[in-house]
């Protein structure tokens, strides 16, 4: 007897709707390998309708004051409060997640991200007005850029989503946001839930697949355009956008380095690294799962992460005792083996290296040694439960080889000399840099990174000053 799917809907203007051309896909749990949901595959009419309805509702939104569009985010942050229980079935339905790492980590995040941009809207300062010509008073005008057309990614689906409606409209910009394709289902409550707080055409969803991101990107409608995914597909949106010149926001992939000194707490450094590189699987861009050990204390270091590595579980939402649940698809369970099974014959396996159950698409955590600095997956995104780790000699070659790859989002270095701490902070080529600790966020800091990782900020005064274009007016006093 086969289970009848759930029906996904896109949101426009106000409403639900199945795709015009009525065309769907199934959506996966990837704990299960089984489909749930379906979902519309929105094609040129659904993107026209999001856009019409989100230019329609510009003008107003962005003629309301900072005021209300603060008291607005503060209802949906608490609307998301009210309604977490059901954001985390969805979220976990979506990507396999533990349903209790879900409630802990994500949760407070995002309610906390939504409260600080509905703060930041009564805060878009300008330089104080000036006479700069005599006779003339110059004064700095904050605006929004206007409609924003957004592409989050599936690792994070539900608080990618936060990171870009939240900014974008608490500036005054009005939203069509699209899902992954694999992950749409907590989007798709996000939109039930903000519905009736925003009004109408503020904020759109429409699901699709890349081709739709592609249509929302060459669309002529959008003033700029966000993604957050993978580096082929942020060039993509930056070839696309270049044909209109449409503003560009990208947070793309990251190969964070772990530079781990003699003189570390290894006991300390390794529970924390290893957290930090398996969490949700290692699908995360910032993810600790490109370990640097000084030679000194490298075996020992390995052998301590291998042991943390086989203590690790995976499993289904419900264990309690899992760190991390499924990787997200099938295609990427092919990309975390293909990385292991092509090794050159120098790397060691320390600990993992093999799916997982027969069900879903788990996979081990897992430990790779005696790595080159030019071997595959030293210098290319695994995005799984994956961490390498390299022996450096001296600070100098360390600071080579972690800024040697093309990402450059984030990065940690582990030692308790402070002079050291600081050197490598300056010397470490990447929007991030954490000192004994990684991977902890806060909404008031970036968050983005240089080289292959992209531009622009998320979180942060400069995320929110991302949504936001300058305008100068210059009056004669003599009028």
């Amino acid at each position: 007897m086969s289970t009848e799917l759930r029906r996904l809907r896109n949101y426009i203007d106000g409403e639900f709707r199945d795709a015009a051309d009525g065309r769907t896909t199934e959506v996966v749990n990837p704990a299960t390998g089984e489909a749930y949901a379906t979902a519309p595959l929105s094609g040129q009419a659904d993107v026209d309708a999001a856009m019409a309805a989100a230019a329609a509702a510009f003008p107003a939104w962005r003629d309301t004051t900072p005021g209300e569009r603060q008291k607005a985010l503060l209802k949906i942050a608490d609307a998301f409060e009210e309604r977490a229980e059901e954001l985390i079935a969805a979220e976990v339905e979506n990507t396999g997640k533990p349903t209790g790492l879900t409630r802990s980590e994500e949760i407070p995040p995002m309610v906390d991200q939504i409260r600080f941009f509905a703060g930041a809207a009564r805060l878009l300062e300008g330089r104080s007005a000036g006479e700069y010509m005599d006779g003339m008073t110059s004064i700095i005008r904050r605006e929004p850029v206007g409609v924003c057309a957004q592409v989050a990614p599936w690792n994070y689906p539900m608080m990618m989503a936060v990171w870009k409606f939240a900014p974008a409209i608490a500036a005054g910009n009005t939203v069509v946001l699209k899902p992954s394709d694999t992950t749409p289902a907590s989007t798709v409550l996000i939109a039930d839930i903000i519905g009736s707080i925003l009004p109408k055409g503020v904020f759109n969803v429409i699901c699709g697949d890349r081709e739709t991101g592609r249509a929302m990107v060459e669309h002529d409608t959008p003033a700029m355009a966000s993604i957050t995914g993978s580096v082929r597909a942020g060039m993509s949106v930056a070839e696309s956008a270049s044909k209109d010149l449409k503003r560009v926001h990208l947070e793309l992939g990251g190969k964070a380095p772990v530079v781990v000194f003699e003189d570390t707490d290894i006991a300390k450094a390794v529970e924390d690294i290893s957290v930090a590189g398996f969490f949700n699987a290692g699908q995360d861009c910032t993810a600790a799962t490109r370990v640097l050990v000084q030679e000194s204390i490298h075996d020992e270091f390995v052998a301590a992460l291998a042991k943390a590595a086989a203590e690790t579980k995976t499993g289904q939402p419900d264990d309690e005792d899992v760190l991390f649940g499924p990787l997200n698809n099938p295609n990427q369970l092919k990309q975390v083996s293909g990385f292991i099974e092509r090794l050159p014959a120098h790397a060691k396996v320390e600990a993992g290296g093999h799916q997982v159950g027969e069900k879903g698409y788990f996979y081990a955590p897992t430990v790779v040694s005696g790595l080159k600095q030019d071997d595959e997956i030293i210098q290319n995104e695994v995005f799984g439960p994956v961490i390498t780790v390299q022996s450096f000699s001296d600070e100098d070659q360390a600071v080579q080889w972690a800024n040697g790859v093309e990402f450059a989002l984030a990065s940690s270095v582990w030692t308790k000399d402070h002079g050291r701490a600081m050197r490598m902070s300056k010397k470490l080529d990447f929007g991030c840099v954490w000192i004994n600790t990684h991977i902890p966020l806060v909404a008031e800091m970036p968050h983005g990174g240089f080289k292959k990782s992209g531009y622009g900020k998320d979180l942060s005064a400069y995320g929110f000053e991302d949504y936001t274009r300058i305008k100068h007016v210059m009056t004669s006093l003599d009028s």
